[in-house]
């Protein structure tokens, strides 16, 4: 078995809290503590990662480090008419996971652009850290592109919006099938809007 060139990347990633990578983590968040909710950044951190979703270092490509905290939904306590059993105040997560939400925050604040794909890169006791690749449909180099020009179609519109990135299609449940799956084909609505 031939192993990739980016192999060695991959192994590191699939325990970050231990080795070297681990101390470097550590550095890392102490500058991503200081730096915007959202920061352009110049190449991906895992680039074995960015390249399994579609990452070209190529003009007409942006990926973006995004931070969202972590946590249920904060809802505040009901001022009257409920006793403390039925306050519905904890416990209580949203339908949309972070990831899909960083996704989202990356395509407002990069309006010309669609967003392609993400991944998590690091976490701490309140924040977690995606990066999203973004892709420039109007770009030449992405329209004679024969793996990305797919996206330049009006159809991918909007897509971290409406569920079309990988992170947003498990939100919805349409990846794998049987159990688990039932109530979610080929929609969320269908089936009596059981799929959440």
């Amino acid at each position: 078995m031939t192993r990739s060139f980016y192999s060695h990347i991959r192994e590191a990633w699939n325990s970050p809290k231990e080795g070297k990578l681990a101390e470097l983590q550590w550095q890392r968040q102490q500058e991503w503590r200081d730096q915007g909710a959202i920061e352009r950044i110049e190449r991906p951190t895992r680039l074995d990662r960015a390249r399994s979703l579609g990452y070209k270092a190529k003009q007409g490509i942006v990926v973006a480090r995004v931070a969202v905290r972590k946590g249920g939904a904060r809802k505040q306590r009901f001022k009257a008419g409920r006793r403390s059993k039925r306050q519905g105040v904890n416990k209580i997560t949203r339908r949309k996971s972070i990831q899909r939400i960083a996704e989202e925050r990356a395509g407002r604040k990069f309006r010309n652009l669609r967003v392609l794909n993400s991944y998590w890169v690091g976490e701490d006791g309140s924040k977690k850290w995606h990066e999203v690749i973004l892709v420039d449909p109007e770009h030449p180099a992405i329209e004679n592109d024969d793996d990305l020009n797919w996206i330049c179609d009006s159809s991918q519109r909007g897509r971290a919006y409406r569920g079309r990135t990988s992170a947003g299609q498990k939100g919805r449940g349409q990846q794998g099938r049987g159990k688990g799956t039932e109530h979610t084909k080929p929609s969320l609505g269908a089936d009596r809007r059981r799929g959440k």
